[in-house]
């Protein structure tokens, strides 16, 4: 059995595994083996369970659209070409 609780995933990526994980048994994977596997994919897809953490975030909410736009535009001189 994989190891790690599995609280911190959403009910779709319960689901998710759950299904992947009856895929690979039906193609004759061991159970531990396509457990582990379902996991590895519903991570691969979806980054992962819920994420939790001091300050997660929060950075990107604080810059304004007009900060954002700025940068944007700075980062797509220096993509110009020369002329």
């Amino acid at each position: 059995m994989p190891k790690g609780d599995k609280g911190a995933y959403t009910d779709k990526q319960k689901r998710q595994a759950e299904h992947i994980e009856e895929g690979y048994k039906e193609r004759g994977v061991s159970e531990d083996e396509a457990e582990g596997r379902a996991w590895a994919t519903v991570n691969a897809m979806t980054g992962g369970g819920k994420k939790s953490g001091s300050g997660r975030g929060k950075a990107a909410a604080k810059r304004s659209a007009a900060a954002k736009s700025t940068s944007a535009k700075k980062a797509a001189k220096t993509r110009a070409p020369k002329k």
